[in-house]
């Protein structure tokens, strides 16, 4: 996603040249970084800000919709997890200003399926601790699907804006091994959890915890990057 995305940019230009929207601690902006790429992030909460400037990266705190971009453009406009926080035309039109002719905006989510012993824990303990959320419902259809709003919320709003070519879809799949503890420490960062009391998150971890333990102990989540793109006219 990275090289291509790279490929795609018309740059390198003045430095910045690719800006990350939402780009919280900044793990997407330092890919880029050491694909090349000199990069600009911005974020509305300071402490992410903060967190990301120590690892290098350059941030100013705002909300990309009212964020001043003060003249500046860019050859690439990315947001990684985060563009569903943003107003999908007010966000399309603010890449579109801040775009240089034919770079592309890029936001992109990373999507995973658990195993069905996983996911049905993870339901059940919803079911248990909050059964009006959403993650109370069995998985029943692959995860990608769930997305499909995320992606035709942010195509319509390009489209919307104007400025830029039709939007495309982009889709990358892969894998990664997790132990149980590892695992729950991510879980432990998911939006879903981060609302809960902590006896509540307490007993969904252990639930799910206990079915990797069936496991043996560990597991291997197939993921899905699904991305929407759209290149900025050159008319």
């Amino acid at each position: 996603l990275v090289d291509r995305i790279v490929r795609a940019a018309p740059g390198p230009g003045p430095a910045p040249d690719l800006l990350d929207v939402g780009c919280g601690t900044g793990i997407a902006a330092r890919q880029f970084r050491a694909a090349g790429r000199t990069v600009l992030g911005v974020d509305p909460d300071a402490r992410l800000a903060a967190f990301a400037r120590r690892a290098g990266v350059a941030v100013e705190v705002a909300a990309f919709e009212d964020w001043d971009p003060d003249g500046r453009e860019f050859d690439a406009v990315v947001s990684g997890q985060a563009w569903h926080w943003v107003d999908p035309v007010a966000g399309a039109a603010q890449a579109a200003r801040v775009l240089r002719p034919g770079g592309p905006l890029a936001a992109f989510w990373h999507v995973f399926q658990p195993p069905a012993e996983v996911a049905d824990a993870l339901a059940a303990a919803y079911r248990q601790v909050a059964p009006d959320s959403p993650f109370a419902a069995p998985l029943g259809r692959k995860a990608t699907e769930s997305y499909d709003v995320l992606l035709t919320r942010a195509a319509d709003g390009i489209r919307e804006a104007g400025g830029f070519r039709e939007p495309e879809e982009w889709r990358f799949a892969w894998e990664r091994d997790y132990t149980r503890d590892a695992w729950l420490d991510q879980m432990r960062t998911h939006g879903s959890l981060t609302r809960l009391p902590e006896d509540s998150t307490a007993r969904v971890l252990e639930a799910v915890g206990s079915a990797i333990d069936g496991l043996g102990g560990g597991f291997t989540m197939p993921y899905t990057t699904v991305a929407l793109t759209a290149l900025r006219g050159s008319w």
